[in-house]
């Protein structure tokens, strides 16, 4: 029996999404729960559970496309045919019950109304009353041979034509990290022609920029929508897509729905950076690698408590104003694919040891492309590090629906009043923008002037707790 599996909503409320990458191809057997396939969304890359155990018969995407939800995503053969053996005879087969020969059985209407496989945290696509186009499949003697140019295959969906002897070592698809699978999708590099040199046979970025150096780029089809390069117009052609597109349509409706305001504070922060160089040097936090930004963190933590203000929404539906009891700290991450934001849940709570652990593990994520949907969402207050990119300013745009965001510049050392004298002193400039119809300009210059208090003099936390 065929049993088809459309692309589910995946919990963000978004109509499509980019196929990544297949883990699978046709004619591979799977478990149940088996990661098939990675998907990006306008926020995160997601990986997407077999819902049967099967065989794969027909996958109806190729990395590359965009997908909308409902939509047929991968047919499995399940049961006795995907087994090998053969099905027991049933007199009540014959019944006009029965599908027809060949006849598609989709994942969200099982047959005999049997409840069909439940995967965790994705919701059903909509029914279609349209049977799924099958897109041909390729016969053996298609097959290219060795001698056939590789630059031809670079540029073909790499689950219909493989080379020969490539033919063995589908069991396993090639090993190779986010990043790198961007790379050969923006060099219009076939990531499974690619022989990986590290760890394990890992694809490297070496692996896919010396491939691609290796072999000739053949012509693109005008569909193409990858990144195109125009030899006569120079220029090169981005479709706008991903978390990019999803960033520049949430900065545009931050940008004209919420009144900007930025305030800026120029801090001696030397106490502070001190404080980090004590703490790394101690045996017992040596793990936990404490830098300013975790401290600026935890400052923003505490001044949140008495500006709640700064940690509240607009809710121009309702006429209300939304306070949030807990702090839900965005940290604004870059990585290939755009700025992203994910947050860290309830780092009121946190102690500053734990809150530097979750800044490094939420920006290793966001780094990995692995950001959870669930970490994009709740936000109430952000952090940008401007600084590490040697920058000493800005005024950053509010994410939708929170009220601040605070930007951390460089910490430089230079000349500054200290104790009636002039001394090198490690010095940082704070910008703080935020929501003018939530806060006030007193409001929010009283909570950067307690941010930067804590920064000038750590111990001062002690009366914001």
């Amino acid at each position: 029996m065929i049993q088809e599996f459309r692309l589910p909503d995946l919990g963000e409320g978004l109509p499509e999404a980019e196929l990544v990458q297949w883990l699978v191809a046709e004619g591979d057997r799977v478990a149940l729960n088996q990661t098939i396939a990675e998907v990006e969304t306008a926020k995160a890359v997601v990986e997407l559970p077999s819902p049967h155990a099967g065989v794969v018969q027909v996958l109806h995407a190729a990395a590359g496309d965009v997908v909308e939800v409902g939509s047929p995503l991968i047919s499995f053969e399940v049961g006795a045919e995907a087994s090998g053996s053969p099905a027991p005879p049933d007199a009540s087969s014959a019944t006009r019950d029965k599908p027809a020969a060949g006849e598609v059985i989709a994942a969200d209407a099982p047959a005999d109304d049997a409840a069909g496989p439940n995967l965790v945290g994705y919701g059903a696509g909509p029914r279609s009353g349209n049977r799924p186009r099958r897109r041909p499949r390729i016969a053996a003697s298609t097959f290219p041979s060795a001698a056939t140019d590789t630059a031809v295959l670079a540029v073909a969906p790499h689950d219909d034509i493989r080379l020969v002897e490539d033919v063995e070592s589908l069991q396993e698809r090639p090993r190779s990290t986010p990043p790198v699978r961007k790379l050969a999708k923006d060099l219009d590099v076939d990531i499974a022609l690619v022989t990986g040199t590290g760890p394990g046979g890992l694809i490297t970025r070496d692996d896919v920029r010396g491939y691609a150096e290796t072999t000739t780029r053949a012509a693109q089809p005008a569909s193409d929508v990858r990144a195109q390069d125009t030899a006569d117009t120079g220029e090169t052609r981005i479709p706008i897509r991903g978390v990019r597109k999803h960033t520049a349509e949430a900065m545009v409706t931050s940008a004209f729905t919420a009144p900007h305001v930025t305030v800026f504070l120029t801090v001696d922060v030397t106490e502070t950076t001190e404080l980090v160089a004590s703490l790394r040097e101690d045996r017992s936090l040596a793990d936990h690698r404490i830098g300013v930004l975790a401290v600026a963190a935890k400052a923003v933590c505490l001044a949140l408590r008495h500006h709640p203000t700064l940690n509240s929404r607009w809710d121009g539906e309702r006429g209300e104003i939304v306070q949030h009891h807990g702090v839900h700290l965005g940290i604004a991450a870059a990585t290939e694919r755009g700025l992203v934001v994910p947050n860290i849940r309830h780092a009121d709570r946190m102690t500053l040891p734990v809150l530097a652990d979750a800044i490094r593990d939420l920006a290793t994520t966001a780094r990995a492309g692995k950001t959870s949907p669930e970490a994009m969402r709740g936000g109430t207050f952000s952090i940008t590090n401007v600084g590490v990119f040697g920058v000493d300013a800005g005024t950053p745009i509010l994410n939708p629906g929170e009220a601040g965001i605070l930007a951390i510049g460089a910490v430089r050392r230079q000349p500054w009043e200290h104790r009636g004298q002039i001394a090198l002193r490690e010095v940082v400039t704070l910008a703080l923008s935020f929501d003018h119809r939530l806060v006030d300009g007193e409001q929010g210059s009283r909570f950067l002037a307690d941010v930067g208090a804590v920064l000038r003099e750590p111990g001062r936390a002690m009366l914001l707790t």
